[in-house]
């Protein structure tokens, strides 16, 4: 994009054009995100020197769907890549186009003044040093999850957003489904009666669903910048399946709980307009992709909600397997007095069944015993009903990044932006202290701090 004639920075610039675009509102399509308003708008249509210019960040398997997503957008035009395995570099290169500025250094990236937005999708410890950078240089980020690799490290990015004020969004794509939507529409609206339990699942049974990514022929130290991608962490001799397999390390990644867990508790709390619980409690194993790997392959946490103005107390139970030998599967199911809800991206099922009160319950009894008169049945509504995505929906990884487009071009609030992420990410974060420490851990989610 060039520079206007008056001087104006890029981002002046693509503000004033946002002004244009929002007159191309959808009625009335507002959605509320734990108390963020955001607004889903009409894609104007762009010409070349209107894009919102990205570079990606860390071109590994989760960077290349982003970006795949991201060009997909209107709007949108990848101008750089960074990674610190030269082949990715190459490949971005063949893919996208030989203009495309490559580098192993992402300060390079944020020093370039025709880059608006970064993807940030590395290994997650370096998610808070290169987003809270990034931030500071005044670009957009949309940081992949989990947003820190250490419960400490949230306050910064949070901080960095506010004082900065540029779009941020965590990358748990499943927030912005039409299933989150219509879930949480539905809970508020009574469909189950009075929420008290909640739970989730994750499974796999493949090598690759646990981890065992493909290491390249043509790895070493010449093409992988070893030294830096083990940042302060303990010096080692060049390791391909640290550097390719990093989620299976603690030093690097975060366990299945950082990878997968916090895709549920990003769902759940936008659904229920919660904080996070206040009690974390965590049991599991290395029980069969024993490879080297320091995290567990399966892990089961327990989770207590307390009472807010949003929501009442419940309970959360989670767990994934990475040793299923049934099926590969995943869901979200929000239980009631009154039914449940099952939420997937793209479907909602809700099932209703007879309460009984809490209290003055022998009175209901003895209503529904039969009665020598006539006993005469009534009509009953559907005991389930499912709630499907129309046709040619372009899905929610989709959705998250249009949200994020708007927020750069038009300032409204992302739907998951830093403080978001953090209280997502920090019961997944603590959901691994729990276990390598062997003990429950009281979590304040309001003030985002550990209870003695």
């Amino acid at each position: 994009m060039s520079q206007p004639a008056s001087r104006r920075s890029r981002r002046q610039f693509l503000s004033a054009m946002a002004k244009t675009a929002a007159a191309a509102t959808l009625a009335p399509g507002v959605v509320q995100a734990a108390g963020t308003p955001f607004h889903i708008l009409k894609p104007p249509a762009y010409s070349p020197n209107d894009n919102i210019q990205f570079a990606l960040i860390g071109a590994g398997g989760m960077g290349n769907a982003d970006t795949s997503t991201a060009v997909s957008v209107p709007g949108f035009k990848l101008v750089a890549a960074c990674d610190l395995y030269d082949g990715r570099l190459n490949d971005i290169k063949n893919k996208y186009g030989k203009d495309i500025f490559t580098t192993r250094d992402y300060k390079e990236i944020l020093s370039r003044k025709d880059i608006d937005a970064v993807i940030v999708a590395t290994p997650d410890h370096w998610h808070q040093e290169i987003s809270i950078a990034a931030m500071n240089a005044g670009k957009a980020v949309y940081c992949e999850k989990p947003m820190v690799h250490d419960i400490t490290e949230g306050s910064a990015v949070v901080d960095a957003q506010t004082r900065n004020k540029v779009a941020f969004q965590v990358g748990s794509q499943g927030m912005s489904s039409l299933g989150n939507e219509k879930a949480r529409e539905l809970l508020a609206a009574g469909a189950i009666g009075q929420l008290n339990y909640a739970e989730g699942f994750w499974a796999r049974n493949t090598p690759g669903g646990a981890w065992q990514y493909d290491m390249p022929a043509d790895a070493s130290e010449k093409t992988v910048d070893w030294k830096r991608f083990l940042k302060n962490y303990p010096d080692r001799p060049f390791d391909p399946k640290r550097f390719f397999r990093w989620r299976c390390y603690r030093d690097y990644g975060t366990g299945v709980s950082g990878d997968l867990f916090v895709h549920l508790f990003s769902s759940l709390h936008y659904i229920t307009g919660s904080m996070g619980p206040n009690k974390i409690m965590a049991t599991g194993g290395l029980r069969y992709w024993k490879d080297g790997r320091d995290v567990p392959d399966i892990l089961l946490g327990m989770f207590d909600y307390p009472e807010t103005a949003t929501h009442p107390a419940f309970n959360l139970s989670l767990r994934v397997n990475f040793v299923d030998g049934t099926s590969d599967s995943t869901y979200l199911r929000l239980v009631g007095n009154e039914g449940s809800l099952t939420v997937e991206w793209d479907k909602v099922t809700l099932t209703k069944n007879f309460s009984y009160p809490p209290e003055n319950y022998a009175s209901i009894l003895k209503s529904r015993q039969y009665t020598p008169d006539y006993d005469r049945k009534k009509m009953n509504g559907p005991d389930t009903v499912v709630y499907k995505a129309e046709d040619g929906y372009k899905g929610a990884h989709y959705d998250h990044f249009y949200h994020w487009a708007q927020g750069i071009r038009n300032g409204k609030p992302v739907i998951e932006d830093a403080l978001f992420g953090y209280r997502a990410a920090a019961p997944a974060l603590l959901c691994n202290d729990s276990y390598f420490q062997e003990k429950a851990i009281k979590w304040d989610p309001v003030k985002l701090k550990l209870i003695s």
